[in-house]
Parts: C-alpha cells; structure tokens; sequence
C-alpha cells in the first residue's frame, strides 16, 4: 500500500487550503471528499479580503460582491450604518464556488482528489495512520488533517478540540433576486432573534439570509414568526426560499487542536467565531498554518505539530476569547447591548475594523463588557 504523506479529510475551504499549500510544497497529499457531488452549503459566504494574504492567486474571481456598507438595526428599526473604510475590506461568496475554486488550485498544484470517500475509521499504527472508508477501501499516511466540518466526529473521539463543544443554531436561506437590498451593503438584525441575530449577504442575483442564535444549540428560533417580519423587509414574499437548519461549532475555549501526526483545522476545530458567526476567515487561516506546520514536521525540521495549536491560538483564539465574552453579555442583554454598543459614535469604525480583520475583539472587549455590565 502507498504511503501518502498527508491525508485530509474533508475538501471544503479549510481541507482544500491545506492541500494546496502541501501540494505545492511538493507533498504527497490525498484530498478525501464524503460527497459525490458538488453540493449547496448553508453559509452566509461573507469573509474579510484580508484571507487574500494567505493565497498566491487571485480570489477575486469567485467573489459575488464587495461590502462596502454595512447597516445595523433593532426590530427592522432603529438603524445604524458603517461605512468600510478600505476599498474592499468584506468580500461575499458561494460557499460551494469558493470550495470548488480552492479544490482545484489543490488539484492543480499535484494533490490528489478522492471522492466519494467516506471515513469509517481511523488508526495509527506506529508513525503510520491508516484511514479506512464505510466501503472498504484503506489508505495510509505520515499525518492527518481532520477538515470535515461542525459535524465531524473525530475530533471529540481523538481529543483535538475542547471536548466540550458549544454549538450555535442556524437557519440559513438562498433568496432569489436581491429584494430592496442596495449593491456592496450587508445587513444585520439584532432585535427579531432571541440570543443572537439575522443577517442579509448580498449576491450577483441572490441574498443569503441567515438566522442564528448562540447561546446554547438547544436554543428555540421561531423562525416563521422571524421570516413574516424579515422577509417583507427585505422586499420578499412570505415563505420565498428554502431553509437548511445546522448546527455550527463555535469556539470554546483555549485547547490542542494538535495530536501525534494530526491535526484539525476550520470548523472541526471548533474555530468559528462565537458572537459573530465568522467561520471563513479562521479555516481559511487555518488551513494556511496547519500546512506550515505539516511541512516541517514532514521535513523533519520539527518532531510535533505542538506550533499549529500555538499560533492559532495566538492569531486567532486570543481575539476569540473576548468574542465570547462579548456573546454572553450582549445576547442576554441584547437590547442594551445595542444601545450601548452598536450606536455609541464609534461603533462603526469598530464594527467595520472587526469586519474586515483589522481589529480583534480583545482591542475593545475590555471597555464593551464593563459599559454593558455597570450600565446594567
């Protein structure tokens, strides 16, 4: 049996951004994709321009629309506007382009696609991980990328990952035209969804909408009820479009997202961000640094993937730590949460800096959660 040097599975953006930058690298690398076909994902597809730093291509050409403004409202009233600074801070895409388009650019640069591959099993014997799939087929590898998504067993069963993974419940709809929804403006409603939020991204000929509460997966959306009220708003009829419940893995505290020869990346690490949803930028980042990692450990220049886990943590859980706090004030006391926050006269610069990747949340935690908590 062939014994690649990494195998990965799951070939959404963060799977496929680790092949590529492996494959480049002239590793032996094995893509391992569960379905047969390209398939529609529930995603809002909106991410900073900022990931352009990890790539030596042009994303452009999969981007549906460039945010340059932002609006903010309580109740479908009460609005606050944010103008993005940057040219292009806020970029939105179709998730299955953006994976497709990456996919590609691994395959092009010498990674190898395998789909339909269904994981059944996974085994490490001695410095070798054998990967067994649901119809027998067996594959061998020096080390493991889990990329497979919030819906991913192997993290909890391989102790990648906090063991106890906080979920946020989502609802997510492709509209079909664009509604009364202005060109390169991206919406945010903060009073219609209990402990959390709904969201309008703009497309060339569509708008995704979302719905997402986070304050526990067992949190009730009425979303009929939020629909009747959203919908026309948005220049809808009542009951246009289809919707797709998930479950998204959030962020839940510092942990390895690291083991012997493998790792996870994106949102089977748990990575999203947990007041804001964001989940593009950390599998895409994460993607990146797991490859770096991988090489050298590969090359022998490291013995273990122990730096992956750090410098996540450093880019990324750092900021996400504040972000958490911040969920937990602001959804239990959203309406003074956005009183407070969201329409203090500096609000949208910061709201654009965090947007577009320039500012973290620990920048502002601080001085948001004391505002929120003696104002309360």
């Amino acid at each position: 049996m062939s014994t690649r040097d990494v195998l990965i599975i799951g070939a959404g953006a963060a799977g496929s951004t680790a092949a590529f930058h492996l494959a480049k690298r002239g590793k032996k690398i094995t893509l391992l994709e569960k379905n047969k076909q390209i398939i529609s994902k529930p995603c809002g597809g909106g991410m900073a321009s900022s990931v352009q730093q990890w790539f030596p291509f042009d994303l452009k050409p999969i981007v549906e629309e460039s945010i340059k403004q932002v609006e903010f409202s309580w109740c479908l009233s009460d609005p606050i506007i944010a103008n993005l600074q940057n040219s292009e801070p806020f970029w939105i895409v179709k998730r299955e382009n953006l994976d497709e388009f990456l996919r590609n650019q691994a395959v092009n640069s010498g990674a190898e696609l395998i789909r339909p591959f269904k994981v059944q099993k996974l085994e490490k014997h001695k410095n070798i991980w054998r990967v067994y799939a649901e119809d027998g087929r067996e594959l061998e590898s020096k080390a493991i990328v889990i990329a497979d998504g919030s819906a991913s067993p192997w993290p909890r069963k391989l102790k990648l990952g906090p063991q106890k993974q906080h979920h946020a419940s989502t609802i997510s709809i492709r509209l079909k035209g664009r509604g009364n929804l202005r060109e390169g403006t991206a919406k945010f409603e903060f009073g219609l969804v209990h402990h959390g939020f709904a969201w309008a991204f703009p497309m060339q000929d569509e708008i995704s909408l979302g719905i997402g509460s986070f304050l526990g997966e067992n949190s009730k959306i009425n979303t009929d009820s939020i629909l009747e009220k959203l919908l026309p708003n948005l220049g809808f009829e009542i009951g246009d479009g289809e919707k797709i419940k998930t479950s998204l893995r959030v962020w839940n505290g510092h942990t390895n997202i690291h083991g012997e020869g493998i790792v996870a990346i994106g949102d089977a690490a748990s990575l999203s961000d947990p007041f804001l949803a964001e989940g593009l930028r950390p599998a895409l980042m994460s993607g990146y640094e797991a490859a770096k990692c991988l090489n050298s450990f590969l090359d022998g220049e490291i013995n273990d993937l122990r730096s992956y886990s750090k410098i996540m943590k450093v880019k990324w859980g750092d900021s996400m730590a504040w972000g958490k706090r911040i969920s937990q004030v602001f959804y239990r006391f959203p309406k003074l949460g956005y009183q407070l926050g969201i329409k203090r006269p500096t609000a949208p610069k910061r709201i654009a800096q965090i947007l577009s990747g320039e500012m973290s949340y620990e920048d502002i935690a601080q001085r948001v959660i004391k505002r929120l908590i003696f104002s309360g």
